[in-house]
């Protein structure tokens, strides 16, 4: 009468030694995690800077915290579906935290209700999460404050009293994030240069062809244009080839520290860059759910703003420089990080506030 009991036993605990062999480490429900912690980022694209450089810095993120098996992956191009699946397949790995950077959040409302449910922490990057998905930490940047900084920039070339039209486009209209940069400029060209006519945003297209076939029609459609301004990675890089085609020098403006638009700076093609800092986003994103797995604290919750920066003339070499690599770039951001996370509340406000 013993044998199926002891059989039953034996066969239990040989099937907990397999658990814990297969395990990466031990924790109990939210307790601290001992051990290789498995962890992902999920992002829009392969294809384009933004998105690189946010992987980028979850990649050091997950280095310099350490013992991390982080698995980075994303379409080839911009692919919601897609990577709807490559985030539920990172749910079934990733367990100890997956930070998701999205341009088709609607997608992702109940992707991210299925993994909260699971148990696995999340954090948003660069798009604020969905309604009802339970996601508590998003990281990104105040979208409206960098298009009004964008702005501000530019318009110290054009004087007040200036009268003729400013034309703005929009890689992926319909982007909240996109929308509230243009929001910005907006903003700030009507409050202080009233004269001028703001016309669009134009759609202008996120990949680097199409982006570049709209904006040569829309030049051509506005060709005495005081200044073009765009909201997303391709812009200035598509209006320094349609000024190097043309022979003509315009007044740009756009966002994202893409090597080519770092180039249209150096050259004179554009006059500044607003880069929301992508690396830093991804880096703290998996920080603070690497800090979360480690101590077993309660996860950081709420709108984490790493900032933004104006790229022009002043400090383009040094950004170049900054943009050479990997280790360039861990050692610029090192100073911004430690002070970040070395202090939360100065960069956290209620999610509710993010725009």
């Amino acid at each position: 009468m013993n044998r199926p009991n002891n059989w039953l036993r034996g066969a239990i605990a040989c099937c907990a030694l397999v658990l814990v062999a297969c395990g990466s480490g031990t924790r109990s429900a939210d307790g601290p995690k001992s051990g290789t912690l498995r962890m992902a980022f999920v992002y829009a694209t392969t294809s384009q800077n933004p998105f690189q450089e946010m992987a980028l810095g979850a990649a050091a993120g997950a280095a310099d915290a350490g013992d991390i098996d982080l698995t980075e992956t994303a379409p080839p191009g911009i692919n919601g579906p897609q990577e709807v699946s490559q985030f539920q397949a990172a749910v079934r790995t990733a367990r100890d935290g997956i930070a998701m950077e999205t341009l088709t959040p609607d997608l992702f409302v109940r992707p991210l209700q299925q993994a909260a449910a699971a148990g696995v922490p999340l954090a948003t990057v660069d798009t604020v999460p969905p309604a009802g998905t339970k996601v508590g930490l998003y990281v990104g940047n105040d979208n409206t404050e960098l298009g009004r900084s964008l702005a501000t920039e530019i318009i110290k070339q054009i004087p007040v009293g200036t009268t003729g039209e400013v034309v703005l486009g929009n890689d992926i209209p319909g982007l909240d994030l996109l929308s509230q940069r243009l929001e910005g400029m907006k903003a700030v060209l009507q409050e202080q240069r009233p004269t001028l006519t703001v016309l669009g945003p134009f759609d202008t297209g996120s990949e680097p062809t199409d982006n570049y076939n709209k904006w040569n029609n829309t030049v051509k459609a506005h060709p005495n244009a005081v200044a073009y301004l765009g909201a997303g990675a391709s812009d200035a890089v598509s209006l320094a080839l349609i000024q190097k085609n043309t022979g003509r020098r315009l007044l740009v403006g756009s966002c994202d520290p893409d090597s080519q638009a770092l180039a249209a700076v150096k050259d004179g093609y554009a006059a500044a860059l607003a880069s929301p800092e992508h690396w830093l986003k991804g880096y703290i994103a998996i920080r603070l759910l690497a800090e979360h797995a480690r101590t077993g604290k309660p996860l950081t919750e709420g709108w984490w703003n790493p900032g933004g920066l104006i790229i022009n003339a002043a400090n383009i070499d040094e950004i170049i420089a900054r943009q050479q690599n990997d280790q360039s770039r861990r050692q610029w951001f090192a100073d911004a990080a430690a002070r970040q996370l070395a202090a939360p509340a100065d960069y956290l406000r209620p999610l509710s506030e993010a725009k």
